[in-house]
């Protein structure tokens, strides 16, 4: 076993810099005589309180109440980055790396601590946004714009208990905003590099027992070659993006209410091949519905929510110039019942609790292409997997909160499987926040890794143990935060796609129950080991400066038994990053800052015969106040045009320039 050893320099700079989000007063427990809303998605805005509230927990809890890591990007903190997209948004905060192939709109996977994309839950307005017709059954982050989100958490370290199968590497929670005023509204238009067009709007209000908001965002861009120009790539490959979300939530008694939510995205990508320039493009449609009936009891000390979720996503692959143009098609639907309630016992103490069943469908087909040729029969299966959980926080004395809960997953082909969770947090009157936390984490084998023309119905479960324990540090009445925090991950079971030499006579290298041979299968082969460290911080100076950033040194490796990849580093998963910004605003308004992103080196194959070389990248950014809710801002992105990788052959953004206003009233 290697030994730890995180470089002395970057853990200096994770110290000097800061996270993005911390609570500049401490926040109170439940008084136990209501409790917390059971639900991701409640609105939680930020005149009712200068405490930071995170609702990745299911329900709303105040950070220094939570044992886990955790990041909450609020609205000023986006507006702030001005990211278009999510993953550019969530790349900069601890724990987390991205890799690309190409330019926007391409295939992103999004790692936390090192844990496969697809070990992470992503949530939209309480509802959880996977692809059971992908080959993981995860997330594609490729058409999440930040469009109309109002917060953004990231919520690190397994956690299985409160979400289920794919919770391992940890939870992105991404929450649309509900007005708090009659009429509330705000708008986006920016433009820029590569003919670069975003424009986003989104209207809302409070009348009487009625709560509404609407939101549309139009992007697109002619982008750059998929295929990076040192390897071919000579024509662009454009993207474009359209997408709509909706809340409203309407009062019908005292203590009962009904609300509906929606997100719809279409995005049209141009593609590469992996060699050259095609005329290929993709196509996808992601839905996101949500129905659900709240009930308060007791005074409210009891709240109960029955909801119904529903999830499609729909992904074509077309090549024109061949005969049958459609390559590839795939469709993955998720639909969730689910009752979750919560329980205010006493003073400091609450309970959530529910149980959920969840049904995934997919369909895939992989037409050749070739002239008469016909189109072979889509693989279609289904599971249903049923789950019951509930957790316990209690504060148990001024400061000290414990939490600990269990699950128990019910799944349709592999059985019954419980979880266990715990941690405890400990804020203290000097300022200081210690946290500690153990969790588990299960994922089934996807319906794609089962039936598809690789799929291997002999698979077993992933499973995984981890724990973290990290301190917090305010000085100067909460000016300057210094923090750390320490985990480890052990993961068994993992599932990887083994390719077929040309020649194989193994049962596996062909199609069940057939003689046609296949280029690979997937296999429970493989065990990995995470550990490392993650350091922040955070510096205000009045109301003028505030710097952030961190720094994160995280070892993932494999530790297949006589593998002889035993003891690499996993692949596309640098061990090294930091992030780091100032921000300086004048007397008038106007502000500016830098931002850079630092990554070490990584490798594109588990073998690491192909070495993805460190980068540095230098944003500026400046925004310019025209009335007190309208700005002017621009910025600069990758200023010195670094050439760089994530992923081999694959291009990415060199320099861009971006300018637009916004409103908000």
């Amino acid at each position: 076993m290697k030994r730890f050893h995180p470089p002395t320099s970057g853990l200096l700079l994770g110290l000097l810099f800061a996270a993005p989000a911390y609570a500049e007063a401490p926040a109170k427990p439940n008084d136990g005589q209501q409790a917390p809303r059971p639900d991701a998605a409640s609105d939680t805005p930020a005149a009712a309180s200068a405490d930071i509230v995170v609702t990745a927990t299911r329900v709303p809890t105040a950070i220094e109440r939570v044992a886990a890591s955790v990041t909450v990007l609020d609205k000023a903190a986006i507006d702030r980055s001005q990211d278009i997209g999510v993953t550019e948004l969530l790349q900069r905060t601890p724990g987390v790396s991205v890799s690309r192939n190409g330019g926007y709109g391409t295939n992103t996977s999004l790692r936390i601590r090192g844990a496969e994309t697809d070990q992470t839950v992503v949530v939209i307005d309480g509802v959880k946004l996977n692809d059971p017709a992908s080959p993981g059954g995860g997330y594609n982050f490729a058409n999440l714009l930040t469009g109309d989100a109002s917060r953004i958490e990231v919520l690190r370290g397994p956690q299985s208990i409160l979400w289920g199968s794919q919770a391992i590497g940890g939870v992105v929670n991404i929450v649309t905003a509900l007005p708090q005023r009659p009429i509330e509204g705000s708008f986006d238009v920016e433009a820029g590099s590569r003919d670069t067009v975003s424009a986003r709007a989104a209207l809302g209000g409070k009348t009487g027992p009625l709560t509404f908001r609407l939101g549309a965002q139009s992007f697109t861009t002619d982008g750059i070659s998929v295929i990076a120009p040192a390897f071919g790539g000579r024509e662009t490959d454009g993207y474009t993006n359209q997408s709509v979300t909706g809340r409203a939530e309407l009062q019908l008694a005292e203590g009962i209410s009904a609300d509906v939510r929606g997100y719809y995205a279409h995005g049209r990508t141009e593609l590469d091949s992996t060699t050259a320039d095609t005329d290929d493009y993709s196509l996808n449609d992601e839905f996101v519905g949500y129905a659900g009936l709240n009930v308060d009891l007791f005074g409210g000390r009891l709240r109960n929510r029955f909801a119904y979720g529903y999830t499609d996503i729909k992904r074509d692959n077309y090549s024109p110039s061949q005969t049958q143009p459609l390559t590839f098609e795939a469709n993955g639907r998720n639909e969730r019942i689910e009752y979750q309630g919560s329980l205010g016992i006493a003073k400091g103490w609450d309970a959530v609790f529910g149980v959920e069943n969840e049904v995934s469908r997919f369909r895939t087909v992989s037409p050749d292409g070739t002239a008469g040729a016909p189109i072979p029969a889509p693989a279609i299966a289904r599971a249903a997997l049923t789950g019951v959980y509930g957790k316990l926080t209690a504060t148990v004395f001024d400061g000290l909160t414990l939490s600990g809960g269990l699950r128990n997953d019910d799944h349709s082909r592999f059985g019954s499987k419980t979880l266990f969770e715990g941690g405890a947090v400990w804020a203290l009157r000097t300022g200081t926040t210690l946290r500690a936390s153990y969790g588990e984490g299960f994922k089934a084998p996807t319906l794609y890794q089962l039936f598809s023309d690789y799929g291997n119905q002999t698979l077993q479960p992933e499973q995984a143990k981890g724990w973290e324990t990290g301190v917090e540090q305010k000085l100067f009445d909460g000016a300057l935060t210094l923090g750390g925090t320490y985990f480890e991950r052990r993961s068994s079971n993992q599932i990887i796609f083994a390719s077929c030499p040309a020649v194989s006579t193994l049962a596996l290298c062909f199609q069940p129950g057939t003689t046609i041979a296949r280029f690979g299968y997937y296999a429970n082969v493989s065990r990995a080991f995470a550990q490392g460290v993650e350091a922040q911080g955070a510096l205000r100076v009045g109301h003028r400066v505030l710097i952030d950033g961190n720094y994160t040194y995280a070892l993932s490796e494999d530790r297949s038994p006589g593998a002889a990849t035993y003891g690499l580093q996993l692949a596309r998963r640098p061990r090294n990053t930091a992030n780091g910004s100032a921000t300086y605003t004048l007397p008038s308004g106007i502000s500016g800052g830098v931002a850079v992103r630092w990554s070490g080196e990584s490798f594109d194959d588990a073998a690491h015969r192909r070495r993805l070389a460190p980068y540095t990248l230098v944003d500026l950014r400046t925004e310019l106040p025209i009335t007190p809710r309208v700005a002017l801002f621009g910025r600069i992105e990758n200023l010195f045009d670094q050439q760089y990788q994530t992923i081999y052959r694959y291009g990415t953004l060199g320099r861009s320039v971006y300018a637009g206003f916004r409103g908000r009233f």
